[in-house]
């Protein structure tokens, strides 16, 4: 067995069935009946039907065996949604050398730094802390020692990355972003990733950028930018040690079709397509051509963005009067900043109100003698809005209940 595995700690859902299996509950339930559920990010908007339409139409592909590398129709798709989408240069990517579909951002944030780790050094990878979990897994089992940089509420759950100190840049081999952030919601700015890239090409290390809430925000004037974006701008026009995530997952309300990519410097992708072959992890003929016609379309991103919206105006409103509560920069987590401690908080709410949020200290670990998720809980809105409605009315209840 592989010793790596060992040092895995629980995944935050196997921590909250416990927490909540920990309940006094009066004959066994929650006081109110009719469970919502907050705590898990999978959007559940309607799946855009022409992509479902592609699928069903296109089933015969099946018997056909997919090319690793995707197909060039997919790839070149894929290149004109991110010109279009962050403003690149018309020739910036090339779909032959700079793009390759992936099963899903988390499968790939996962296998990538199982290919790039170099474990004969002492290799740091630096993520955010709070943070998604898998980047600790990939850390950990590709021989890696996770570092952790706080995110925390006086920096508006922004990384310092002045903060971080020489040598442990020395060491980093590859840091994780996430923006939109990640239970936070926080997005960073082009001027902060240009300064992230200044420091990976003077310490030559790779930045993987998780950007795959980067659809959902809520001023249509300003969506939030992206490491490639930055990367032309501040004249890397080769993108060199830069990587983007993307997905469909929460884009287009595609999350079980398990279709992204990758994109970036042209011979980390070289690299990557050669681990991938490997890895055997290529994505369907099928789910190809349906990712290829929901690429091509932003109708249905903009109305799944409305929906959010919605629901947040509601949700804020109905929360306001009891717990200081603001709009995110972007994605669909509140993260709230609790009264007290947030895992009575998510265990007396659910017992409570039968509702189920995640009390942020499982997302998070102790660093520079703090827990940053400590006392916040992540809200997921992916519910349908009245739920989300009605959800939020129980949390108010419980709060009054705290004062």
């Amino acid at each position: 067995m592989n010793p790596d595995l060992q040092k895995l700690q629980p995944y935050p859902f196997e921590k909250l069935s416990a927490l909540k299996a920990s309940c006094q509950l009066k004959d066994g339930k929650p006081a109110i009946e009719g469970h919502i559920a907050l705590s898990i990010g999978e959007p559940k908007h309607q799946a855009p039907s022409f992509v479902l339409d592609s699928i069903t139409n296109n089933l015969n592909e099946i018997n056909s065996y997919p090319l690793t590398k995707g197909s060039l129709e997919l790839r070149t798709t894929i290149a004109n949604w991110l010109t279009r989408r962050f403003k690149l240069s018309a020739d910036a990517l090339d779909p032959e050398q700079h793009i390759l579909p992936v099963t899903g951002t988390r499968e790939a944030l996962f296998s990538f730094a199982q290919c790039f780790i170099d474990r004969s050094k002492n290799a740091l990878m630096l993520m955010p802390n709070p943070f998604y979990q898998i980047y600790e897994g990939a850390a950990l089992l590709s021989g890696a020692t996770p570092y952790f940089y706080n995110t925390v509420k006086e920096t508006n759950y922004l990384p310092d990355f002045d903060a971080i100190d020489e040598s442990t840049w020395q060491d980093c081999q590859i840091i994780y972003i996430c923006t939109p952030g990640n239970p936070t919601g926080s997005v960073l700015s082009k001027q902060q990733l240009i300064k992230l890239i200044q420091l990976s090409q003077k310490y030559d290390f790779i930045i993987a950028s998780d950007e795959c809430y980067s659809e959902i925000y809520f001023d249509e004037n300003n969506p939030p930018a992206g490491l490639l974006e930055a990367a032309e701008e501040c004249g890397n026009t080769d993108f060199t040690n830069c990587m983007v995530f993307h997905s469909l997952s929460k884009r287009s309300n595609l999350p079980g079709m398990r279709s992204g990519f990758v994109a970036g410097d042209a011979q980390l992708i070289k690299s990557y397509l050669l681990y991938r072959t490997y890895h055997g992890c290529a994505m369907p003929p099928v789910h190809q051509l349906a990712s290829t016609e929901a690429w091509s379309d932003e109708d249905h991103v903009k109305q799944n963005r409305e929906l959010y919206v919605k629901k947040f105006d509601a949700v804020i409103d109905i929360l306001k009067p009891v717990i200081n509560v603001t709009l995110p920069d972007a994605g669909f987590y509140l993260w709230l900043n609790t009264p007290i401690d947030d895992e009575i908080f998510a265990r007396d709410l659910f017992a409570q109100q039968n509702v189920t949020v995640l009390p942020g200290s499982y997302l998070s670990r102790e660093s520079d003698g703090i827990n940053p998720g400590k006392n916040h809980v992540r809200l997921a809105l992916v519910a349908p809005f009245t739920e989300c409605v009605t959800a939020a009315k129980r949390i108010k209840d419980y709060i009054q209940t705290l004062n």
